[in-house]
């Protein structure tokens, strides 16, 4: 609930900023209407605010854990640390980024050429940051258990590394579809509400709620600083709630939509399906 009070908060503290601070987050969409980036900041303060609350309840959580014997799923820490980085990368994209190189390939492409996109720079970034942030709940999920050993170091190693590639592979995935109002926010729901249980999962719920309503009027958009937070905290969730098998089968799934998104457009094939299509314009107003 914090998340989403926070992001329904800041989007319209946003839209209140002096029009020279505003308008470099200005942008035409797909139906030539102007739009604002500011959603994105605006979710991952949400996003935030939701994990300053669940680590200022940690102690108590604890604390209660601790005498039933339960252990708490997540890392609140971990939480922050990739919101905060995948929401920065994002926005170094939004405001810096130029729109001849796009996509992955786009990106890698020129960096074979020698020139280092701003893209380029998110993925690399998205990657040290899914990296860390998969250590640092491996690491406090460890501590709870209490068991890995020695031994058991090259499989945490191998784990973090395959995690980390998941969080920057969602962190990609819900990128790519953010070109309809609504529909990057759907797609974090959907995803998100089975995950919720942890943090990362609750705070991207949390803060999609509260911009979703300005996203289906085509008033506000995502961008990369939203979408790229929204998808890695899908990612971090999934990783907490898996193990290495299960981390590499979403990483196998996550790479073969990444691919196909190059050779295919996902707004097609939603809008040749008759389910997905509804559900795909489900919410917004009538053009």
């Amino acid at each position: 609930m914090s998340s989403a009070v926070g992001s329904w908060a800041l989007l319209r503290l946003g839209r209140r900023m002096p029009s020279a601070a505003r308008e470099p987050w200005a942008r035409t969409n797909h139906a030539g209407r102007t739009v604002t980036l500011l959603e994105g900041p605006s979710w991952v303060g949400g996003a935030l605010a939701g994990v300053g609350i669940a680590l200022m309840a940690g102690r108590r959580r604890t604390g209660s854990a601790a005498s039933t014997g339960s252990r708490p799923q997540g890392s609140p820490a971990a939480t922050a640390l990739v919101a905060l980085a995948a929401g920065a990368l994002g926005a170094l994209d939004d405001l810096a980024g130029g729109a001849a190189d796009k996509g992955l390939k786009g990106h890698l492409g020129a960096l074979a050429r020698g020139q280092v996109t701003t893209g380029a720079v998110k993925v690399v970034g998205l990657g040290a940051c899914g990296l860390l942030g998969a250590a640092v709940s491996d690491t406090a999920r460890d501590r709870t258990d209490r068991s890995p050993g020695p031994q058991a170091a090259p499989a945490r190693v191998l784990g973090a590394l395959v995690g980390g590639a998941v969080v920057a592979g969602a962190a990609n995935a819900v990128n790519l579809f953010d070109l309809r109002p609504g529909r990057a926010l759907k797609v974090t729901l959907a995803a998100g509400l089975p995950l919720a249980g942890t943090p990362a999962a609750a705070a991207a719920v949390g803060a999609s709620l509260g911009v979703l309503p300005d996203d289906l009027r085509a008033t506000s958009m995502l961008g990369d600083t939203g979408a790229n937070a929204a998808g890695a905290l899908l990612g971090l969730a999934l990783v907490e709630r898996t193990g290495l098998a299960g981390r590499a089968a979403a990483l196998t799934g996550l790479a073969a939509l990444t691919l196909a998104s190059e050779r295919v457009s996902f707004t097609r094939v939603i809008e040749r399906n008759r389910v997905l299509r509804r559900l795909d314009e489900w919410g917004r107003e009538a053009r």
